[in-house]
């Protein structure tokens, strides 16, 4: 455990085999304090989901996948006995693992994504496998799910950088909450992007806004920039219009948690409003997510659900009232950004532009299984 910042601080990793356990950076403790969070138990990982100690779509993802190597031996969560010697047993806790993990946080389809792909596993394990190797198995593709997404960011910050980069070197470019290592497996989605622009000697003006309520912009993104030398300036969320009408941002760059079929895009509260404002100024706006932040099986961004937490994150952020006692409070963590508003969206497989359902079905295909 270490109280201090750290450049090379790991969000995601794993110790041991598979009776090991998962450590968590605990990105609420972010920029302060560099906090690692061990993980023994499917609660454990539920918690820190829950609550954002991890967070960011495929890292989401990715930290469910070990819960479920987690549940192979927490047999005792919602009531059953240790899996010890019964294989029945083993692949029903890791069952009931991946249903408990599900209900954590209802929008990042990448969570459901990874526990479909970890379903998938236990489904072709014969009666046979003991406990043990069981364990072992999910072990084996939760790490390949880690490293596909590291894969993932790599690939998404070369085809950004080449989109990008065509605005030149030092171009200002504007980026909402975070989605860099914190919360991916690599490098990021659109921090990938910028991180590929820095590393090409295009040294980029990046401006981080706060991402509120949450200051996920502040507290996170600017310091994992800060972290890499990547010149950034910290704007509050409701500076953007005036940023880009003096034309300091040239581009707009964003994560996602979930893109439908046809392009709208839900992500971070006030993704939304960032579009808009950028239509408004002819200034591009683009998204960057792998394949698996697809969800072809929904059309329309009306249909994805969106979560709403607790009235205290804005009522009294981190501890501290803002607001009246008793205040009626809407907080809801995402919203959805029309289809028609967003000029490209980059994969790991090229950009997609401009962006309809048919570019879109052409550059995912199949998600890998």
């Amino acid at each position: 455990m270490s109280d201090t910042p750290e450049a090379n601080a790991t969000p995601i990793s794993w110790t041991g085999g598979g009776d090991g356990f998962l450590t968590l950076l605990d990105q609420t403790r972010l920029p302060e304090s560099v906090i690692y969070v061990n993980c023994q138990s499917v609660q454990d990982v539920w918690d820190a989901i829950q609550r954002l100690a991890v967070r960011g779509a495929p890292a989401i993802g990715i930290a469910a996948a070990y819960g479920v190597v987690l549940g192979v031996r927490d047999g005792a969560m919602l009531g059953a006995e240790p899996p010890a010697r019964d294989p029945a047993a083993a692949r029903e806790a890791a069952l009931a693992a991946c249903d408990h993990l599900a209900t954590s946080r209802p929008t990042a389809v990448n969570l459901f994504w990874a526990l479909d792909r970890m379903r998938g596993v236990v489904g072709e394990l014969d009666d046979e496998v003991p406990p043990a190797q069981v364990g072992k198995r999910l072990l084996a593709e939760a790490k390949a799910i880690h490293e596909a997404d590291r894969a993932q960011c790599a690939a998404i910050g070369r085809y950004g950088a080449e989109l990008l980069g065509e605005f030149g070197s030092g171009a200002g470019i504007l980026t909402h909450c975070n989605t860099g290592m914190l919360a991916t497996g690599g490098d990021g989605t659109a921090l990938a992007v910028i991180f590929a622009l820095q590393k090409a000697g295009k040294n980029p003006k990046v401006y981080a806004d706060e991402t509120r309520p949450l200051l996920q912009g502040a507290r996170l993104t600017a310091w994992e920039l800060m972290q890499r030398g990547v010149d950034v300036t910290l704007v509050c969320d409701s500076m953007a219009a005036p940023l880009m009408r003096d034309q300091k941002a040239q581009a707009v760059i964003v994560g996602a948690d979930r893109i439908t079929a046809r392009g709208d895009v839900a992500n971070k509260i006030g993704t939304y409003g960032l579009a808009v404002l950028a239509q408004a100024h002819g200034v591009p706006f683009y998204v960057a997510a792998p394949t698996t932040t697809f969800d072809l099986s929904i059309e329309s961004g009306a249909d994805i659900p969106i979560e709403e937490r607790a009235a205290e994150e804005v009522a009294e952020p981190f501890g501290r009232r803002t607001a009246p006692e008793g205040v009626a409070v809407w907080n809801p963590a995402f919203d959805v950004t029309p289809a028609e508003l967003v000029a490209g969206i980059v994969t790991e497989r090229g950009v997609i532009s401009p962006v309809s359902e048919e570019a879109i079905r052409a550059n995912v295909g199949a998600v890998p299984a």
